[in-house]
């Protein structure tokens, strides 16, 4: 919060000015820590290394608290003094918070005892006398609250505080804004000198400011202010927010501030409860020059302003006229206001009459964006009423009777065709009916609210004729009821928000076809409190972005029970997106098996204040997504893992809470073994709310009493269970990983295997006998795979034979393939399918590799597949099945590159195999 002060003027925007201003005022009215509602207790509670010792009736500081707390508040105790020596203990406190004590004076030796302090907060005390030795050592003080004190001070006590940058001195009965004579305080942004009783502001008031350009709040409400010399604020001319509320200085005052705040950077101004009955056309006149964008003037009991008394104000972006008792809005009310975009007219007139808005009035305000008429009655809407508000993309009538609201026309709103409306608030402003085309002229419209109204027609669509943009339709809590027809909504194709809790006929969930079938974009649908009995198992049909459906408070029961006629109505069944479940209070006695399949994206579903006892085991089971699951106030008396071991999985609330828990061993002893293991923040009031009805001996108790040692028979069935599960997961992994990895962990064990004995298990006469390694036969077209694959080989571990490089010149054709395959040690082929209808090879090669193989009994054929090749044409083509070589000799080409290094290993130990026939 330090920081957004800090960048006040860099960042503020008009819409969050309001809320920066109003959460200067809180800051200081409430400290730097959220206010909490006071609790009796007994003993300082520490929390996160904050602890609140307040309201205690302490009389010092204690002594037993954690040596590493950073926080301390000991507020509303009997405190006379802040002994540093007591607070030895705790040298590390960044915050500390004295408030409402009757401490009488401070301590010096207090910032030297906390050197890193940071905070202090010293309200509602009885200080004095306040030195310079006070706060001379508290250098590292950036927040100080001395509010509602009796401060008198001497000499220069904030001079040693040069990171302050919050002060609050208000309600100290100070007779001048003059806090020192000496500039001071370089990193000061805010200062409150509210509920003081200074009437006059010198030119040397704030000269003690002169050197504090981080300066951005002056809050000076209630200063009872009747002088302003001239100069008076320039000192603090970086000054962006003024707060006056409560200064009841007059108009005249008014004006002369105005001009000196002319001088100054001033952005928001709040002029709140000032009793200003009469706004004059002169009272803003000397903010002409400024670059004010916000103005607060509410609460003030203003009957009239005059007009052009906002003609000096060409920059302001938000008003605020809320809580007054203005009559009467003309045309020049609101001249000059050309850069306006939000304002406010909450509660802006008097009980009686209604406010009067001539035709034209917010013509002037072209850049207006938001229009607040909440709690304001306006006696009548006419056809120019809001002409000229061609930005308006906000418009809030809520809370009121208007007149020419109680039947909206096409009409109605015809001086808002010109505006993009994007927002429409009706709220509780008691329409009973809407006609064709009312809103046809709000064509960008995006919601439309006009809930807690009193309705009563049927909707055929018609009343929603040019809303094709419209996202949101609210008409929850509605006196009156709705009656829908299949046509109702379609001319809002893209709505994706529709609340009709409270305000519908139970015919609508029985139309044929539904009403909510044109709403394939519909994302949240309310249809609670409407005493449904009966939905037709189409009627969400359609319906495939629906991620939110509310049906608590209805009367489902009978819909859900297995003797419905014709069965149970299965109307969940395609809501597959389905996020967000509430069916609380329904009466429902059970669930159907299949009632929620299918619903794997739901993460939250309530089934709070029903009569459900037993659970069929599979009902929860496609709730794999669910995190939160509330069925208090239920009948259940079993938990059991069959029925809520899925949905509990990934849960982070479980509200289970007061249903009548069957205590024993089958009911409840997996649940309360589940909540031992489970974060106890995940299921609020377990101790208090989660009670056992039965037996007798768990009467009463909190389930966590349950004793889980007498099921102890159990334990070893569940280390059965453990054992089992794990061997056949590890079964079920190992398959997997040798299935898929299986070549992988083959090449790795080879590597140190052929390391160590190398690649041959032939003899060394055996391998000298022969020329070459291997003689290849393939196919012409897979020449190319061969050089790829094979040749590199050459160099490193073997020799190949190819008949084209490798033949005996001068010899013919078939005596070279005859003696080469005599000199080759392996014979080795590539299959393909090309091989095989070669007939040269199948004619010649083949049966000469064979005859090779038979006359010198040589265990000599390797075959590499470079396609998936059926043992009858291998046989009926070569004359070899698989089963006649050994598994060694047959490899696989798989044609992914991460594999080739194993391939070649694979290929190097087949040929490396001896040829000699095993016995």
């Amino acid at each position: 919060m330090q920081r957004q002060h800090l960048a006040f003027a860099a960042r503020c925007t008009p819409r969050s000015l309001l809320l920066t201003w109003v959460l200067v005022v809180c800051y200081f009215m409430t400290g730097p820590y959220n206010c909490m509602a006071s609790q009796k207790k007994t003993s300082c509670t520490v929390q996160d290394g904050r602890a609140d010792c307040s309201h205690l009736s302490l009389n010092s500081t204690p002594q037993n608290l954690p040596r590493n707390i950073t926080s301390l508040d000991m507020s509303h105790n009997r405190l006379v003094v802040i002994s540093p020596v007591s607070l030895n203990p705790y040298p590390g406190l960044l915050h500390l918070d004295v408030g409402y004590n009757s401490i009488t004076k401070m301590d010096e030796r207090l910032c030297q005892t906390l050197p890193l302090l940071q905070t202090l907060n010293i309200e509602h005390n009885e200080v004095h006398l306040l030195k310079k030795e006070d706060l001379s050592h508290c250098t590292n003080l950036t927040w100080l609250k001395m509010a509602s004190n009796r401060l008198k001070l001497q000499g220069e006590p904030f001079s040693a505080l040069q990171n302050l940058k919050f002060l609050d001195v208000s309600t100290n009965k100070l007779l001048s804004a003059k806090l020192s004579s000496q500039p001071q305080l370089p990193s000061l942004v805010n200062l409150n000198l509210a509920f003081n009783d200074f009437s006059t502001l010198k030119n040397d008031d704030f000269s003690f400011l002169s050197h504090s350009p981080l300066l951005r709040v002056l809050n000076l409400s209630s200063v009872p202010l009747k002088t302003l010399e001239p100069g008076c604020l320039k000192p603090i001319s970086g000054l962006h927010v003024l707060i006056m509320d409560g200064s009841n200085m007059g108009s005249e005052v008014i004006s002369k501030l105005c001009s000196e705040l002319s001088e100054t950077s001033i952005e928001a101004l709040s002029l709140r409860k000032m009793s200003l009955v009469t706004l004059f056309n002169t009272t803003f006149s000397g903010l002409q020059k400024a670059n004010l964008t916000f103005l607060d003037l509410s609460h003030n009991g203003m009957g009239k302003i005059e007009e052009g008394s906002f003609q000096c104000l060409p920059r302001l972006q938000t008003l605020i006229l809320a809580g007054n008792k203005i009559k009467h809005l003309t045309k020049d009310t609101f001249q000059g206001l050309k850069s306006l975009k939000t304002l406010q007219l909450t509660k802006a007139v008097a009980k009686s009459p209604a406010l009067i808005i001539d035709d034209f009035s917010f013509q002037p305000l072209s850049a207006l964006e938001s229009l607040t008429l909440a709690q304001t009655a306006v006696r009548e809407i006419t056809a120019h009423t809001f002409t000229g508000l061609t930005s308006l993309k906000e418009l809030d009538m809520s809370w009121k009777s208007h007149a020419s609201l109680r039947i909206v026309t096409d009409k109605t709103f015809v001086s808002l065709a010109g505006s993009p409306l994007r927002q429409l608030n009706l709220r509780g402003t008691a329409i009973t009916q809407i006609n064709p085309g009312s809103f046809s002229v709000l064509r960008n419209l995006t919601t439309l609210l006009l809930d807690y109204n009193f309705i009563n027609q049927t909707l055929t669509g018609k009343e929603f004729e040019g809303l094709n943009q419209v996202q949101e339709i609210h008409m929850s809590n509605n006196y009156q009821k709705v009656t829908l027809r299949a046509t109702s909504f379609v001319n809002v194709p893209n709505l994706r928000v529709l609340m009709l809790g409270k305000s519908i006929y139970t015919s609508a969930t029985q139309l044929d076809p539904s009403p909510f079938k044109p709403l394939s974009n519909l994302t949240v649908l309310d249809l609670s409190n409407n005493n449904i009995a009966n939905i037709r198992e189409n009627t969400f049909g359609g319906l495939v972005n629906l991620e939110v459906l509310k049906l608590q408070h209805n009367n489902l029961a009978r819909l859900w029970k297995d003797a419905n006629l014709g069965g149970p109505v299965l109307f969940l069944k395609g809501l597959v997106n389905l996020i967000t479940l509430q069916m609380d209070s329904n009466g429902l006695d059970e669930i159907p098996e299949e009632a929620l399949r299918g619903l794997s994206n739901l993460s939250e579903l309530s089934l709070a204040n029903n009569l459900l006892n037993s659970l069929k085991d599979s009902v929860f089971n496609d709730l794999t997504s669910l995190q939160v699951l509330r069925l208090q106030k239920n009948l259940i008396t079993t938990v059991r893992p069959e029925v809520f071991k899925s949905p509990l999985s990934n849960l982070s609330l479980l509200v289970m809470d007061k249903n009548p828990f069957d205590c024993t061993c089958e009911s409840i002893l997996w649940f309360v073994t589940w909540l031992n293991s489970t974060n106890t923040t995940a299921v609020p009031d377990l101790r208090d709310q989660y009670m056992c009805n039965t037996p007798r001996a768990y009467f009463n108790h909190s389930i966590m009493d349950f004793d889980t040692l007498s099921c102890k028979d159990m334990t070893p069935f569940q280390a059965l269970y453990v054992l089992s599960s794990t061997a056949v997961m590890m079964l079920i992994v190992t398959a997997l990983l040798v299935r898929f990895h299986g070549w992988r962990i083959q090449f790795y064990w080879n590597i140190p295997i052929n390391r160590t004995l190398g690649f041959s298990d032939a003899s060394v006469e055996e391998g000298r006998e022969f020329e070459y390694d291997a003689y290849i036969i393939h196919a012409e077209e897979d020449s190319s795979w061969v050089e790829r694959m094979m040749v590199p080989l050459e160099n490193k571990r073997c020799r190949f034979c190819f008949e084209d490089r490798d033949g005996v010149p001068g010899m013919s054709l078939l005596e070279s393939i005859v003696d080469n395959m005599r000199k080759s040690r392996k014979i080795l082929f590539v299959i393909t399918e090309r091989l095989l209808n070669d007939p040269w090879c199948r004619r010649f090669k083949a049966h000469q590799a064979l005859y090779e193989v038979i006359e010198a009994s040589r265990d000599s054929v390797v075959l590499v597949f470079l396609q998936d090749v059926h043992d009858y044409k291998l046989s009926r083509s070569l004359f070899l099945r698989r089963g006649m070589l050994r598994s060694r000799c047959i490899l696989d080409w798989h044609g992914h590159k991460e594999r080739v290094p194993a391939f070649h290993q694979k290929l190097l130990i087949a040929l490396g195999m001896t040829n000699r026939l095993k016995e």
